[in-house]
């Protein structure tokens, strides 16, 4: 069976592990990108670039202010990605006894 595209399935693009640490930075509050470059060692261009993926499939939201945007984490379109973590981390507790 073919992998569904990155940028159209939230479980996907979570894969990519400068996008989970993209929105482990967001967790807590809104950022610019300036900021998060900044914070992740990234190039901006390729946050830009995650973030656009994040944002096309739901996790983030960006919010203009004048020629800056602001990022923030989209709990709801988290929370499936959180549970299936959480299950799973449970299972594997429980075959690891």
């Amino acid at each position: 069976m073919a992998r569904a595209a990155t940028t159209s399935d939230s479980f996907n693009a979570v894969a990519e592990p400068r996008r989970r640490a993209i929105l482990a930075y967001l967790a807590p509050r809104e950022r610019p990108v300036s900021d998060i470059a900044s914070a992740l060692r990234l190039e901006q261009p390729s946050v830009s670039k995650h973030l656009r993926v994040l944002s096309d499939v739901g996790l983030v939201h960006m919010r203009r202010d004048g020629r800056r945007k602001f990022y923030r984490t989209n709990a709801e379109a988290i929370k499936p990605i959180r549970d299936l973590v959480s299950t799973q981390s449970r299972n594997f507790r429980f075959f690891a006894k």
